[in-house]
């Protein structure tokens, strides 16, 4: 009787032994923060507001330890040159200490394809719209008097001469062009001039030509942000819930509105544009 209860405890001793480290590990583990996957969304066009408050998560995840990649989630038709300028030159940034992974939803079209260049990876739906490599600009008016108005140039109240921002929103394209070229390189399944066509493509054809890498969920854009950062048992984080952007929305928004209240696929305010327009239905 007392060899068995000797035997017991030493069988018990010896589970504490093994049970205890295993126990303390995981509790350990528990207080260790999870590795973070931040996720920045883009559901609009690019102007003023939006690009303040990508801004605001991008800094945010490259600051942030926390962060070990960023899924960028796109569904946006591009928007202003400048806009989309400052936000691919942060993503630079970001992507100098974080990978960064694409994910397209409905479009990344124009300025929103610009910045889908500037990460690591990109997926996208088969009928997801994608491309439309170019610029769309106002010409100013041509030079004429208003009564009453002086000047003190002949392009004060115009800006520029007409030929001058056709040379500028030549730039902008060869720009744009350079920065698919250094984003995709020998992925790209497609000569010069086929991509400065503007033309925009369906997820399908986009894979064929090299425009992405794969199809895809957020789900796998994750797991593709994950893995390129080398960690695992990661959280994914919406980044808009944790950065406010503290901007108030614009009265006017980005979109053209007719007499009827109707928004029309058209820029507001005259200018130069990476954005895509699509054929209206409305009748104006």
């Amino acid at each position: 009787m007392e060899e068995s209860a000797l035997k017991w405890d030493r069988i018990r001793q010896i589970s504490l032994w093994i049970i205890l480290p295993l126990v303390i590990g995981i509790i350990i583990s528990l207080a260790i923060p999870r590795p973070v996957i931040g996720v920045i969304r883009l559901n609009d066009a690019i102007y003023s507001f939006t690009a303040r408050d990508l801004i605001n998560q991008i800094n945010y995840a490259k600051d942030n330890p926390k962060v070990s990649a960023v899924v960028l989630v796109l569904d946006s038709p591009g928007g202003t040159v400048v806009d989309t300028e400052a936000i691919y030159m942060e993503l630079t940034r970001l992507r100098e200490k974080k990978p960064v992974v694409t994910v397209v939803n409905g479009m990344a079209a124009s300025g929103a394809y610009y910045l889908s260049v500037n990460t690591d990876y990109i997926y996208a739906k088969p009928t997801s719209l994608v491309g439309n490599v170019g610029v769309i600009g106002y010409l100013p008016s041509v030079p004429f008097i208003y009564e009453g108005i002086i000047s003190t140039g002949p392009y004060k109240l115009f800006g520029s001469p007409r030929d001058l921002e056709m040379r500028q929103i030549e730039a902008v394209k060869q720009g744009f062009f350079q920065a698919v070229m250094l984003g995709r390189g020998d992925r790209l399944n497609m000569d010069a001039e086929t991509l400065l066509r503007g033309q925009i493509w369906s997820g399908s054809d986009s894979l064929e030509l090299g425009i992405i890498d794969a199809f895809g969920t957020e789900t796998d854009a994750a797991k593709k942000a994950a893995s390129l950062a080398h960690v695992s048992h990661y959280d994914v984080v919406e980044l808009n819930t944790i950065v406010q952007s503290g901007f108030q929305m614009p009265a006017l928004g980005f979109f053209l509105q007719n007499e009827d209240g109707v928004t029309l696929p058209y820029p507001s305010e005259a200018g130069m544009y990476l954005l895509y327009v699509p054929p209206s239905p409305v009748k104006e």
